[in-house]
C-alpha cells in the first residue's frame, strides 16, 4: 500500500493536465474501489491477507499501464477488475503448494482467542469448500457480483460476456451454493 502512495506522489510531478487527470482518477478509483478488490480476490483465493497484497499488486500495475489506458473514468473500473482478473491468473500460475497459516490467525491464536479463532477458521473454510465446489466462471461472478458490488452489466464487461450470461451463471451458482448449504 505505501508502495502504491508513493508511486502515485511521484507521478504527481510535471505532466501534462490530461496525464494528471488520469492519475487523479486511478487515486479516485483506488479510494473508492480499494475494497470492492480486495472482496473480489478473496472469494477467488481465500486469503484476505494475500487479497490485500493482491490488491496492491493491481493498482501498482495499473498505475504502470496508466499511459496505456485510452478510455473514460467509467471504463477505468471495469480496466481495474480486468487487471484484478489477470493479477489472480498470475497468482494461481505462480502459487506454491505449500501450506501457509495467515497473519491474522496466528495472531488471535497467541493472544488467547483460540476458540474464536477456531469457530472463525471452520466457517471460512466452509464457504471456501462450497465456493470452491462452483466452476471457476460461477465463482468469479459471485466475486464480481456480491463481493465487488458490480452489476451484472458490469461484471459482463469485465468477464467479457453479456449481462444475461452473467445472471444465468449467477443464477446456477447460487442454486448450486443453497443445494451444498441444505446438504
Amino acid at each position: 500500500m505505501l508502495q502504491l502512495q508513493t508511486r502515485r506522489y511521484e507521478l504527481n510531478g510535471n505532466q501534462d493536465p490530461a496525464a494528471q487527470s488520469r492519475e487523479d482518477a486511478l487515486a479516485s478509483l483506488f479510494d473508492g474501489h480499494y475494497e470492492s478488490v480486495v472482496r473480489y480476490i478473496f472469494v477467488r483465493i481465500g486469503d484476505r491477507a494475500e487479497a490485500e497484497d493482491l490488491a496492491g499488486d493491481v493498482f501498482l500495475r495499473a498505475v504502470d499501464k496508466l499511459g496505456s489506458f485510452k478510455g473514460s473514468q467509467e471504463q477505468m473500473r471495469f480496466w481495474i477488475f480486468r487487471v484484478a482478473r489477470n493479477i489472480v491468473v498470475d497468482h494461481y500460475r505462480r502459487r506454491s503448494k505449500r501450506q501457509t497459516v495467515p497473519l491474522d490467525t496466528a495472531d488471535a491464536v497467541e493472544s488467547g482467542n483460540v476458540e474464536e479463532t477456531a469457530e472463525r477458521s471452520l466457517q471460512l473454510e466452509a464457504v471456501a469448500q462450497a465456493l470452491d465446489r462452483l466452476t471457476p466462471a460461477q465463482r468469479e461472478v459471485i466475486g464480481l457480483r456480491f463481493f465487488a458490488g458490480l452489476t451484472s452489466e458490469e461484471a459482463g464487461r469485465v468477464m467479457g460476456k453479456s449481462s444475461g450470461a452473467v445472471r444465468e451463471l449467477q443464477h446456477s451458482a447460487i442454486l448450486k451454493l443453497r443445494g451444498m448449504v441444505r446438504d
